[in-house]
Formats: structure tokens, C-alpha cells, sequence
């Protein structure tokens, strides 16, 4: 009986050693790691799957992805009383994408797609409408996450900004989501489609595993606190790391070796690239979320906070590796 209820304390108290240590790692990254694991793991192989198997899945998904951001971007604006067009962007965002990728110049499909949607966001934005009672109630649900009391001002629809506020706010988010995902889409365009895929999205997927790690294990410098607290300069130094190693792994698994050769050089330069531009990324959310008083830019992807806090650093990363791939002919 003794050794019995012994056994049930060890146990016990294990349990809650276990349990201790990982709200400790979540306190740490900011993130519910098991969660964020499980829905990164599913990620990954979706992604890779599409690039693999049928790439038009792939633009199809990113186009999704970006229909998630934008309501997920609607709701966080409206927050602060400051209101978007959401079918309009919707429109465009996916109109763009499908441009870039199907017209057979694509950077002219992507030039005359953000000139198509310059115009009809802007007009858009410029009208007053009345938000959806399912805006107000994703609203409440965000300002009662970050513990803020919800002004009677931003509900209903109600005014609190001038036009030109509601507009420019507009032309920033379709410029956040439609111009550089197309940045997505387009390397896809040239040679070797698969590892230039590969680079987009997981070498910045990268660089922000081995920041969060990195950070959570050494980090001590506090690399921009006011932003972001948690961002550290060894954090930094470890999604570079990161990046550097995943972009030649995807080179050496996808180039013939004799081009690997010739251009491990450039995935270098890469690595450190997306290293630094992630992070930006990373710290641009920060910015907006910190300004709006909010958690989480989003609430879409469990234990990554949404889509935007998943996809940031790789649609800030996106044009700076297309256009070194397109530079080096990688």
C-alpha cells in the first residue's frame, strides 16, 4: 500500500514537472508550443505536398491564405474604430495571385493586377459603410483577449477616424496582401519551380524556429524591447543560422550537384538574407499589434496566434528572394 500511493506521488509530481517546464517554454516563446508544433507539422506537409504534386494547389492555398489575413487584418483595424473593404481586397488579392501565375508575362499580370487594385481599393475605401454585426462580435471576442474594454465608439460602425485614414489604412493592407504574395507565386514562374518554393516559405519558416529556440535558450540581449520583448539579438543570430542551413539543404536536395557547386555561395547569401529580412517581418507585425493594443494579429491557427503572425516574415521575405533568384539565376 505504501509503495503503491510512493508510486502515485513520483508520479504525480512528474506530471507537474512536465507541466511546469512546458508553460516555462511557453511563457518563453510566447506561443503554445504543442499546438504550434502539431499545426507547423500539417503546414509542412500541405505545402510540400502542392509543390510537389500540383503547383496550381499551391497558388490555390496561398490565395486562401490571404483571404484568412485579410478578414483576420479587417478585424484587428477594426478594433481601432478604422474600417477596410474586405470583399474588395478579397477580390484583388486573389485576382492578382491568379495574374501573376496564368498570364504569360507574369510580371506584367502582377503589375497590371496592384494597378487594378490600387484604383478599386482606394474608391472602395472612400465610401462609409456600416461594419457586419459579425465584425463587431470578432471585435469584442479580440479587445476581451487582450484584456481591453471595448469602446462604445468603435461598435456599430460608428466614425472615429477621417476618410483619408480609413483609405490610406486600405492601400497599406492591399499592399501587405496582394503585392507581396504575389512575390510568392512569381519565383514559382522560373527555374526549378519546386526549390524555389521551398525557399519561400520554409526558409523564413526556418529562420523563426531557430529564433524562437535560440532566443528561448541563450537569448539575453533583448534585441527591440519596446516592440517586441521577446526578440533577441541571439535570437537573430539563430534564425540566420537557421535560414542558412535550410536554404542549402533545399539546394543540395533539389539542384543537380555540379549547380549546387556553383551557386552554395548564393544560398548563403540567402540564409543571412531571410534571416534579417524575417525578423523585420516579424517586428512589422509587432509594430501594428503593439499600436492596436492587441495579443495576436489573429486567432486562425492554433498555437501560432493566426494567419498573419504565421505568414508575416515569409511575405516580407518574398520579394527579396525572387529577386535574388532572379539576379543569380538560382
Amino acid at each position: 500500500m505504501a509503495d503503491s500511493t510512493k508510486h502515485d506521488t513520483e508520479a504525480t509530481d512528474k506530471r507537474k514537472e512536465k507541466a511546469d517546464t512546458l508553460a516555462t517554454i511557453n511563457s518563453r516563446t510566447g506561443r503554445n508550443m504543442p499546438q504550434a508544433v502539431l499545426t507547423g507539422a500539417i503546414l509542412v506537409v500541405l505545402v510540400v505536398a502542392c509543390l510537389v504534386f500540383e503547383r496550381t494547389i499551391f497558388v490555390a492555398l496561398c490565395i486562401a491564405f490571404m483571404l484568412l489575413a485579410v478578414w483576420e487584418l479587417r478585424v484587428d483595424f477594426a478594433t481601432a474604430g478604422i474600417r477596410i473593404p474586405t470583399i474588395p481586397l478579397w477580390i484583388c488579392s486573389a485576382g492578382t495571385l491568379l495574374l501573376t501565375y496564368f498570364y504569360p508575362q507574369h510580371v506584367i499580370g502582377l503589375g497590371l493586377g496592384l494597378l487594378c487594385s490600387v484604383v478599386i481599393i482606394a474608391v472602395c475605401a472612400s465610401f462609409q459603410f456600416k461594419p457586419h454585426a459579425r465584425v463587431d462580435g470578432a471585435v469584442v471576442a479580440k479587445l476581451k483577449d487582450a484584456g481591453i474594454d471595448t469602446p462604445q465608439d468603435v461598435l456599430g460602425g460608428q466614425v472615429v477616424h477621417d476618410r483619408m485614414t480609413h483609405v490610406s489604412v486600405s492601400m497599406f493592407s492591399m499592399l501587405y496582401l496582394t503585392l507581396l504574395p504575389s512575390f510568392l507565386v512569381l519565383p514559382l514562374t522560373m527555374g526549378h519551380p519546386v526549390a524555389h518554393g521551398f525557399y519561400a516559405v520554409f526558409v523564413p519558416a526556418l529562420g523563426d524556429i531557430g529564433g524562437l529556440f535560440i532566443g528561448a535558450a541563450f537569448g539575453k540581449h533583448k534585441l527591440s524591447p519596446r516592440i517586441s520583448p521577446k526578440k533577441s539579438w541571439e535570437g537573430m543570430f539563430g534564425s540566420m543560422l537557421f535560414c542558412t542551413i535550410g536554404a542549402l539543404c533545399i539546394g543540395l536536395a533539389t539542384y543537380p550537384f555540379d549547380e549546387f557547386a556553383q551557386k552554395w555561395w548564393m544560398l548563403v547569401i540567402m540564409g543571412i538574407m531571410v534571416g534579417v529580412t524575417g525578423l523585420f517581418g516579424d517586428l512589422c507585425a509587432s509594430m501594428i499589434k503593439r499600436d492596436l493594443g492587441l495579443k495576436d494579429m489573429g486567432h486562425l491557427l492554433k498555437g501560432h496566434g493566426g494567419v498573419l503572425d504565421r505568414v508575416d516574415s515569409i511575405i516580407i521575405s518574398a520579394p527579396f528572394i525572387t529577386g535574388l533568384l532572379a539576379i543569380c539565376h538560382l
